[in-house]
């Protein structure tokens, strides 16, 4: 057997991150919507095409990403009882994650008082332009103090992503014996990764190594990770939830609890096409919107311009909800050595990827 240490990925000259370009076109977009209102919003074009190119997108994402699961699923027929457990166990994370998505949004309110206009409207190459039009135009027409709602939104976003951390995985590792904070700094090389390039799919080869290394038999995590990948996205439910809200909010329509049940309905339904890749879940959000029927699709410009940012809160999230999940079932079924994990989490075991 050879052992390999896991090179990490050379990366490009930093003004060609896509990430880069689109906080520089956010900026450019905030700076001419305060110099010159009047010229901000006439920006609304640009933002306008970006979304017309995403909505084409919309169809195909989705069908591969859920075919891409049902594959995986086929493998669960030679499982057996792990297959309805990871279902089961995404079913509830999911609408978990979802409940204190909208819980959190509606105590936050961090939309309420922007009185945006539904008739504002608004390929991921072309996220800067459209990032750019999408501020330039609100900062533009609705004024600095846009930002301020923007900004409750994300911060109030980041919270609930740290308490559904600690309210709802915590307990799932506690109760399989194992510290959720030792498992976050063993996976933390694989969080900034994921941090650095809003995907969780950059890591997933580096995810099955370690989680079979610490003690996960090598069927149950080819099976669970691959499959949570599609299925169990809980930071990307937070934002679903939260984002489709705070657009309710934003646009003054009426979204009552009844609204708010169904919505959870749809999104546990649309969320499970959104894949671990960049921009999958804004592509999901505009879907979620048209399925509901009554918060207007094009509010999504609201949230183009800091979805890179929700991403960086969402994509560890994901990634820390299927390492936790990848273990809980592991250790349901009887196919994970406690000791090894035990070791491995204190650091007591350097695991290098092994071929």
């Amino acid at each position: 057997m050879t052992v390999l240490a896991i090179d990490k990925p050379r990366g490009r000259p930093w003004w060609r991150e896509l990430w880069i370009q689109v906080l520089i076109a956010m900026a450019a977009g905030i700076a001419l919507g305060i110099a010159s209102p009047e010229a901000g919003a006439k920006m609304q074009p640009l933002g306008d095409a970006f979304i017309k190119a995403i909505r084409m997108l919309i169809a195909p994402i989705i069908f591969c990403t859920v075919v891409h699961g049902i594959a995986h699923m086929a493998d669960m027929a030679r499982v057996g009882r792990v297959a309805v457990k990871a279902i089961v166990y995404f079913e509830i994370m999911t609408t978990i994650a979802l409940i204190i998505g909208l819980i959190a949004i509606n105590l936050l309110k961090p939309g309420v008082g922007m009185n945006i206009d539904p008739a504002v409207g608004f390929v991921m190459c072309a996220a800067p332009i459209g990032a750019f039009g999408a501020i330039a135009f609100t900062v533009g027409k609705f004024g600095v103090g846009s930002l301020a709602s923007l900004g409750k939104l994300l911060g109030g976003f980041y919270l609930t992503c740290v308490v559904f951390i600690v309210v709802a995985l915590g307990p799932v590792a506690r109760l399989c014996g194992f510290s959720l904070l030792k498992l976050i700094r063993y996976i933390w090389e694989e969080l900034l990764i994921c941090i650095a390039t809003t995907s969780s799919e950059t890591v997933l080869p580096r995810m099955l190594t370690k989680l079979e290394k610490a003690g996960c038999e090598k069927s149950v995590v080819g099976l669970v990770i691959p499959t949570g990948y599609s299925f169990n996205l809980d930071g990307t439910c937070l934002y679903l939830a939260a984002a489709s809200v705070f657009l309710a909010q934003a646009t003054n329509t009426p979204f009552g609890l009844a609204e708010q049940i169904e919505l959870l309905l749809i999104l546990l339904v649309t969320s499970k096409g959104a894949a671990g890749i960049a921009g999958a879940a804004f592509v999901v959000l505009a879907a979620t919107l048209s399925a509901t029927g009554t918060i207007p699709v094009t509010s999504v410009a609201l949230v183009l311009g800091i979805h890179r940012l929700m991403s960086q809160g969402l994509t560890p999230t994901n990634l820390i909800g299927n390492a936790v999940a990848t273990i809980a079932i592991a250790k349901w079924e009887g196919a994970l050595d406690g000791e090894r994990l035990r070791r491995v989490l204190d650091g007591e075991e350097q695991v290098a990827a092994a071929i």
